[in-house]
């Protein structure tokens, strides 16, 4: 069946449809005879399973949408002409993207076991109150010139608000989110949310995305992992579009006794997870980008309150520590590292500093351009 496939075929036809056979293969684990048997003995549910299961596979290894529609395109030939000599009696149909998506979130994901703050329903509330303090802060959801971007991805999306406004801004925009685990309930029509482990790689094709922002994930990224992060979300990134990174360090300068316990509670926790104890990511954000090949680099800070003193943001910031602490905390007490009572103490006295001291916290923000 393979030989009368590819008999009578143009050259450069013929080495098309070689090379694509031999990647599907090498998904499959087999030589090329025993990959095509084994597409065809599937029959038409199994086949097309096999196959979208196989598209998702070159999407994540970076494969170019042209290249993933010619294999297969190459497979959907080989299984018709299977059909026209009577081998089969199916025929394949090529995936449709929203296929492929509905797809991709049914499929189990590696959970990170780097993430230091454990799942619970307090959460939400945390990472929006962290969304609401830099848009506040910003007077924008992101300071990157993106202009008016056709397609957009957040990294690590959380609860989904970022991308939520984004759809308001630009309404004709495609958003997608990904993440673990999904955001809050409501999605815009133009959402779209990809379950995902980062350190997995980005299940998307080279060139993807006119933007991509990606914020506060050094909790769940380890330090080593950056640079290999940054240029996988370069790669996804079209020519000319732009990435940007928000970062902030480990502790906050100039804090109190009790809050200082709590850093160096957390120091050994987050260590032992391989996560940044030291602010290098928070410092490196614009090496990054640089080190994988953007331009225009730029970076800022974005100074906010902490403390009554700063008004609603202060405020906003002592509830945002509080809920870091606690989700912290929780795990230390799960580890034997700390009793109720000695958590409880140490983050009452640490509010307290926290609300009434002058203290600032600085996010990085770096943004850069892909060369055209």
């Amino acid at each position: 069946m393979l030989e009368r496939f590819l008999e009578n075929r143009g050259d450069r036809t013929q080495q098309a449809y070689t090379a694509d056979l031999h990647e599907f293969a090498r998904y499959v684990r087999a030589d090329v005879a025993a990959a095509v048997a084994q597409l065809l003995a599937a029959g038409p549910a199994g086949g097309q399973r096999l196959v979208i299961d196989y598209c998702i596979d070159l999407r994540r290894r970076g494969r170019a949408a042209s290249t993933i529609e010619r294999r297969l395109s190459t497979l959907r030939a080989l299984v018709r002409a299977a059909q026209d000599r009577g081998v089969v009696a199916w025929t394949l149909d090529v995936p449709r993207d929203e296929e492929i998506e509905a797809a991709v979130e049914r499929q189990p994901v590696r959970e990170s076991e780097h993430y230091l703050f454990p799942r619970h329903p307090g959460e939400i509330d945390r990472l929006d109150i962290q969304h609401y303090v830099l848009r506040e802060m910003l007077r924008a959801n992101h300071v990157a010139p993106v202009g008016d971007p056709a397609r957009v991805l957040d990294v690590g999306c959380g609860t989904g608000q970022w991308g939520y406004e984004i759809c308001a801004e630009h309404p004709s925009a495609l958003v997608v989110g990904l993440d673990l685990v999904s955001g809050k309930p409501g999605q815009p029509a133009r959402y779209r949310f990809v379950r995902g482990n980062v350190l997995d790689g980005l299940p998307f094709a080279d060139g993807e995305f006119d933007f991509v922002h990606q914020r506060l994930l050094a909790s769940g990224v380890p330090v080593v992992a950056w640079p290999a992060l940054v240029a996988e979300v370069v790669r996804v990134t079209r020519p000319g579009g732009w990435v940007e990174l928000v970062e902030g360090p480990f502790e906050i300068e100039g804090a109190g006794p009790a809050a200082q316990r709590l850093v160096v509670l957390a120091r050994k926790l987050i260590e032992s997870l391989g996560l940044d104890t030291t602010g290098a990511v928070y410092r490196a954000l614009d090496e990054y980008l640089r080190m994988a090949g953007l331009v225009s680099v730029t970076r800022r800070e974005a100074a906010v309150p902490v403390g009554r003193w700063g008004g609603r943001i202060g405020s906003l910031m002592v509830t945002d520590f509080r809920a870091g602490a606690t989700r912290v905390c929780e795990v230390l007490q799960a580890r034997g590292r700390l009793t109720d009572e000695e958590a409880r103490v140490v983050i009452q006295d640490a509010q307290r500093e926290w609300e009434d001291g002058r203290l600032v916290y600085s996010f990085g923000i770096a943004y850069a351009r892909k060369p055209g």
